[in-house]
C-alpha cells in the first residue's frame, strides 16, 4: 500500500489539473458568450450569407429541383 502523502499529492494534482481544465472551460465559454453578443449586436448572426453565398445556394438549389424532377419524370441523366 503506497504511503498516506504519495495519495495526497496524486488526488491534489487531480484537483489542480481539474480545475486548470475548468477554468480553461469557462473562459472560452465566456468567450464564445462575447462573440455571440457582438454579432447580435451588429446585426449579422453567423446564419446571414453574403449575396454571393446566397446566389450559390439558389443555384444550387434549384439544380436540386430540376434533379429531382427528372427523377420523378423517369429520365436517366
Amino acid at each position: 500500500m503506497p504511503p498516506f502523502e504519495s495519495l495526497v499529492v496524486l488526488s491534489s494534482a487531480g484537483l489542480i489539473g481539474l480545475g486548470m481544465v475548468a477554468a480553461a472551460s469557462a473562459w472560452g465559454w465566456s468567450g464564445w458568450l462575447r462573440l455571440r453578443q457582438h454579432e447580435l449586436d451588429t446585426g449579422r448572426a453567423s446564419g446571414d450569407l453574403p449575396a454571393i453565398g446566397q446566389r450559390i445556394d439558389l443555384a444550387d438549389l434549384k439544380e436540386r429541383i430540376r434533379k429531382l424532377e427528372a427523377i420523378a419524370a423517369g429520365v436517366d441523366f
